[in-house]
């Protein structure tokens, strides 16, 4: 049987971690035996990159992602995917050729037993600002997601900042459709403010990041968040986000949510590296959440 959580703080990884490792060094089962050791029973997957067959898996590949949950205790949390709105040569997708995608993954995703959607949309700039029609897409996919309790998600992820534009239109968004069923995924890389090591920090973060206070009105709003981690240090700090003031103003605030563990640093390769590294940091989110 899946663990049973109580309200509060929960770990979790989500499988970007181990790429490009899939299918190499490891396979699903392999990242839910290392999950379970840690005690990290939260999962995110990239839908089309862990789903056999995806769009469209068998029913064997289902039945045994279901007895790999079952046996590892996987709790399944946010199911990754893309809004694809650049399939056609010449043009963008229309609201209802994205519409059909959402909807087939929000069936797949809540069949699979996800309770989030990290809803990746399309981009039209650099600043990572969502296609225009991005409403109108949400909107129409809203009563679905409410049908089939998953929440859509878009992942705010640097160089957006949690003060930008873009965040103050998702809010008054949802509160405008008064729904339940669209949120944020916040990427702790947003509060970056040191660089990792042997690289600079993202262009525009150098003086001016996400703070970690700016994340107090979103909280309502967060589902559950990449923890995000660049360098974890031999003495389990993570050096280059405050993750200490981030999680304590979470913890401050009653947030309830997976911090699901994703690393973007160098050595992505080294299994030995990725390994150390995802351990490291549960070993901090143990200490930082009182486990």
């Amino acid at each position: 049987m899946q663990a049973q959580q109580k309200p509060g703080i929960h770990r979790g990884v989500s499988t970007y971690c181990w790429y490009p490792l899939y299918n190499v060094n490891m396979d699903l089962e392999d990242s839910f035996m290392i999950m379970q050791d840690m005690g990290a029973h939260g999962l995110e997957i990239l839908a089309d990159g862990i789903i056999k067959g995806y769009p469209y898996p068998s029913k064997e590949w289902l039945n045994k992602w279901f007895a790999l949950c079952d046996h590892y205790e996987i709790v399944p949390v946010e199911y990754g995917h893309w809004v694809e709105s650049k399939l056609f040569r010449g043009r963008e997708s229309t609201v209802e050729e994205s519409l059909e995608q959402l909807i087939h993954d929000i069936k797949l995703a809540s069949y699979m037993g996800f309770t989030c959607m990290r809803t990746k949309l399309g981009v039209i700039d650099g600043k990572l600002t969502p296609t225009l029609i991005w409403r109108d897409v949400i909107r129409k996919a809203l009563p679905y997601a409410e049908k089939y309790n998953v929440v859509m998600q878009p992942e705010i992820h640097s160089p957006t900042r949690l003060t930008d534009q873009m965040i103050m239109d998702y809010v008054e968004f949802i509160e405008k459709e008064d729904t339940q069923f669209f949120g944020f995924n916040v990427d702790f890389g947003t509060f970056q403010n040191k660089p990792t090591p042997g690289r600079e920090l993202p262009p525009g973060f150098k003086m001016n990041p996400s703070l970690p206070e700016d994340i107090i009105p979103l909280l309502p709003y967060i589902h559950c968040c990449h923890a995000k981690y660049y360098n974890m240090s031999e003495d389990f700090d993570e050096t280059t986000i405050p993750y200490v003031e981030i999680i304590n103003i979470m913890k401050e605030h009653g947030w309830n949510g997976y911090l699901l563990s994703e690393y973007e640093g160098p050595n992505k390769e080294s299994y030995n590296h990725c390994m150390t590294q995802v351990r490291r940091h549960h070993v901090m989110l143990k200490r930082l959440l009182g486990e």
